[in-house]
């Protein structure tokens, strides 16, 4: 089981800089795919950026590519989401995911666990 729990989200004005972490317990985190996805008000939740068991391979939808950078530091049971050049439409509360059930991928589905979520909002 993995429980995960994210931070470092808040208030910026457009063209400013977060960066949100993803703290996880247990001692498999190093084994499963972890992801960011995000969920503006009305809309669905949307992947933003993946990252694979060892860090070796990173995915990002088109968006935020250029913009935003996925790590992680599997000593500290922690993947990082640092945002850059941020936008108006990148307000959201942003969710990081673990799952290993596969390739690094873009789909809900395949993440299991979930963190609670932490809101970014993007002034403009």
């Amino acid at each position: 089981q993995v429980q995960l729990v994210e931070s470092g989200g808040g208030l910026v004005q457009a063209g400013g800089s977060l960066r949100l972490a993803c703290a996880a317990s247990g001692r498999t985190f190093s084994t499963y795919n972890v992801g960011w996805f995000r969920q503006a008000p009305g809309k669905e939740r949307e992947f933003v950026a993946a990252i694979s068991p060892n860090g070796a391979n990173t995915y990002y939808v088109d968006s935020v590519k250029g913009r935003f950078t996925i790590t992680r530091d599997n000593a500290e049971n922690t993947v990082i989401l640092q945002m850059a050049g941020l936008k108006a439409e990148d307000t959201a509360v942003y969710y990081c995911a673990a799952g290993r059930r596969g390739l690094l991928t873009r789909a809900l589905g395949m993440y299991d666990y979930w963190g609670q979520g932490t809101q970014v909002t993007v002034s403009s």
